[in-house]
């Protein structure tokens, strides 16, 4: 079963709440138990002084103590307090509380020794004291009991229990009202982003337009940088067929009328593969985004350099790279690949013997400059090579399509391309891309 974020928060918040009060409760309950406890037994205690402070004993070792008791309990029957005197362990006076001949309860204590306890049958508390009462020469074991019944105890305790568990039921109730507030508060951000997902799907809007917490702008920023993205890529390959069928009508009108011409077939049909494979390759081009991982940019350019050594293995040519191993850039590894594969394999053709390559990464930009020591190009003839839309059947051969590819790719990741001739010769193409961090 799938729950919302909603749910699984309020019903986590809710077990954890619930447990939370419950051990407070006990707690409290507890707490409040022993401290009644505690407050029965002084009570009892100081009854118990007081009934040893009215005692009287003669000197024949009689025990005496008055009819009417200063704790008016112990003069009405069955009030829930009862007394009893014992010499040598022997009843020897009860108070007019007590009904029954027999007593509650009978402690056997060393002298000078008190006992609190809870007893059974009936229910109810008893604290004794044993002392030694001084006749003459003589001492007379004396034990003094008090006991008071669990009713007015458990009376208290079940009051305190129902106050107890009402505000703890009811402070549950609020906290969890207050829960939810916080929660719709907290989770709105979430239902914004929904919301306006929904109206881009709609296409009332192009992008998320809200103001997101520091916790969310990762999120939104990487959608956006998506959608931007695939929207680019979904131009580009209008774009692309656009200029792919309008690129074709010139070479298949030559074709109609030239139908008894293999030469011209031969060339129409070339300049088709051409451009087909231009256009082709300007859609595959991923172009920036936020959610691409950064990759390295040796490995690729030692790749191709290899490679070409081989290709133009008559030249000898020497690469100089200056470029650290850890340098990386945020861009598609197709894409980088087919950008420096173009630009090595013209700087191999038109070079003497040899082609360098610089990375420089700035604040806010990455400038990366590959050299060659070739003628270069005539400076009328830089600005027509890199006209955007510069289609197959017009580029300069060895330099067109192969710059063309790579002016689409560089502003499909918002960089620039230059093109300078060297003061000695030479052709200098400067790349730059913006410096995202990764």
């Amino acid at each position: 079963m799938k729950l919302s974020i909603n749910a699984r928060t309020i019903i986590g918040a809710g077990l954890v709440l619930t447990v939370f009060l419950v051990l407070t409760g006990l707690a409290l309950d507890r707490a409040f138990e022993d401290s009644a406890l505690t407050a029965i037994q002084e009570r009892l205690r100081g009854q118990l002084y007081l009934l040893i402070g009215e005692t009287e004993v003669s000197e024949s070792g009689k025990i005496t103590l008055p009819e009417k008791s200063a704790l008016v309990q112990l003069n009405q029957p069955d009030s829930g307090l009862y007394a009893w005197v014992y010499r040598e362990q022997q009843p020897v006076w009860q108070s007019q509380s007590v009904i029954s001949t027999k007593p509650h309860f009978h402690a056997n204590l060393p002298t000078g020794e008190e006992s609190f306890e809870l007893l059974n049958d009936p229910k109810g508390f008893a604290m004794s004291y044993a002392i030694e009462w001084q006749v003459g020469e003589s001492t007379i074991p004396i034990t003094f009991t008090l006991s008071e019944d669990t009713s007015v105890f458990i009376a208290q305790i079940s009051g305190y229990r129902q106050t107890l568990w009402g505000w703890l039921g009811g402070m549950a109730v609020l906290l969890l009202i207050a829960q939810l507030l916080v929660l719709r508060w907290g989770l709105r951000p979430l239902r914004t982003v929904a919301n306006e997902l929904a109206r881009i799907e709609q296409g009332k809007q192009e992008q998320l337009i809200s103001q997101y917490p520091a916790e969310l702008e990762g999120l939104t920023g990487n959608l956006n940088a998506l959608l931007t993205h695939e929207r680019a890529q979904q131009q580009r390959y209008r774009h692309a067929l656009a200029d792919l069928a309008h690129s074709l009508k010139t070479p298949l009108a030559v074709l109609q009328g030239a139908i008894d011409d293999p030469e011209t077939v031969r060339e129409q049909a070339g300049r088709i593969h051409q451009s087909i494979d231009y256009q082709l390759q300007r859609a595959a081009t991923a172009g920036r985004s936020g959610l691409i991982s950064p990759i390295l940019l040796r490995p690729i350019i030692e790749t191709l350099t290899r490679a070409l050594q081989k290709v133009y293995a008559d030249k000898q040519i020497q690469f100089k790279l200056s470029i650290s191993d850890d340098f990386t850039i945020r861009a598609d590894l197709g894409d980088m690949t087919e950008l420096f594969g173009n630009l090595l394999d013209n700087a191999c053709k038109w070079c003497q013997q040899q082609i360098e390559c610089r990375v420089e990464v700035r604040a806010d930009k990455i400038e990366i400059t590959l050299v060659d020591d070739g003628p270069g190009i005539p400076k009328d003839k830089i600005e027509h090579i890199l006209l955007r839309g510069m289609r197959a059947d017009e580029a300069v051969a060895g330099q067109g399509i192969g710059l063309a590819v790579v002016k689409e790719i560089i502003e499909a990741y918002d960089g620039q391309l230059l093109l300078s001739n060297q003061d000695n010769a030479g052709l200098r193409i400067t790349l730059r891309f913006p410096n995202t961090p990764h």
